[in-house]
């Protein structure tokens, strides 16, 4: 049976991953939100406690560690499909060169230590920046501390029994976006109630609401803005998990593919000058200008592309390349590589 090319691959293994890491992400914003003690955030913030009402709501990073093995099993099958996507390769004696990815590699595990504690600690980072800041202005303003804190972890769903709204999981301007779209719908102000009508994530259905509002100048019932920006807040914490799971799962089937022949190269069997990575995009109108212009670039297994990124979706970039980048490389051996050369020097000619 022929082997699947390098880009169907890379989709399936895509297709496969992506959902994983989606899930995981998910799942831990649950386990927060679920576990936050909203007596001891609405009790601290009585107190005007804003540090003890952050504590209560028991952002441990450890939340996260479905997160980070789902990254790592990403990166595993990344490394292992790189492995077997190589073509037989035959031993100075003529056998078989057996290779393996290890992902247990000394700089392998060292990748995926480093890259989860830095994803982590930043997720932790922003969302602590956010709570403060959401808890804060609602004790600036004099609001009730038990609407600021559920504002903060969600109101429960009665049918689901999850808490759904808050900012939980968004990142700081996704929690300034729900911020500012409740005030859009509470002022009254017809400018602001139109603009609300502009945000692309709004749930569709609560529109006749607004309209009636900026038609008969009557308020929207608290009730109803609740679950608005609550239905609001939540398309945002699905296209955030949609966004870390995209540029996750690129970042670590790229990084592993580089790992694997690597190893490919440490045992012998693969000589590192042969190898090549080739960028390609989705070629489609979606792909950012700076990647269209190095579509199909190639340089050697260990150089960067012309934008400094090692491949696509390379944590090291900045959001601007990276964040939910389709783009993908190619690793491969070219066999033809030296053998011009070669035969010059047996011609005499080189």
């Amino acid at each position: 049976m022929a082997k699947p090319s390098n880009r169907s691959r890379i989709e399936q293994l895509t297709k496969e991953w992506e959902p994983v890491v989606k899930a995981s992400f998910l799942d831990a914003v649950r386990d927060i939100t679920k576990r936050a003690e909203l007596g001891q955030i609405v009790a601290r913030l009585e107190r005007g406690d804003i540090a003890g009402a952050i504590e209560a709501v028991h952002l441990d990073p450890a939340t996260f560690r479905t997160l980070e093995d789902a990254i790592s099993a990403a990166f595993k099958a990344g490394g292992n499909s790189q492995i077997t996507s190589l073509p037989k390769l035959k031993n100075p004696a003529g056998g078989e060169f057996v290779v393996r990815f290890d992902a247990r590699n000394l700089r392998a595990e060292q990748w995926l230590r480093e890259h989860s504690s830095t994803l982590i600690t930043r997720i932790g980072n922003d969302q602590q920046e956010s709570i403060r800041r959401i808890l804060t202005e609602g004790m600036i303003a004099g609001r009730n501390p038990r609407e600021t804190a559920l504002e903060m972890i969600g109101r429960v769903n009665r049918v689901t029994g999850r808490r759904e709204g808050g900012i939980i999981g968004l990142s700081s301007p996704q929690a300034e976006y729900v911020r500012t779209a409740r005030e859009e719908l509470s002022g009254g102000i017809q400018t602001e109630l139109s603009n609300y009508l502009s945000r692309k994530r709004r749930d569709r259905r609560f529109d006749s609401y607004v309209n009636r509002a900026l038609k008969e100048g009557t308020p929207i019932p608290q009730d109803i803005i609740n679950k608005m920006v609550g239905r609001y807040s939540d398309r945002l914490l699905e296209l955030r998990a949609e966004t870390i799971a995209r540029t996750e799962t690129m970042a670590a089937l790229n990084e592993s593919s580089l790992h694997a022949m690597n190893q490919a190269v440490e045992s012998g069997a693969v000589n590192a000058d042969t190898v090549t990575k080739t960028w390609h995009t989705a070629r489609d109108p979606r792909v950012r200008d700076s990647h269209a212009a190095q579509d199909r670039e190639a340089v050697g297994l260990n150089a960067t592309f012309s934008n400094g990124l090692a491949y696509p979706g390379d944590p090291n970039g900045s959001p601007m390349e990276t964040a939910n980048c389709r783009c993908w490389q190619e690793v491969r051996i070219d066999f033809t590589a030296g053998l011009i050369e070669e035969e010059l020097a047996l011609a005499g000619l080189a």
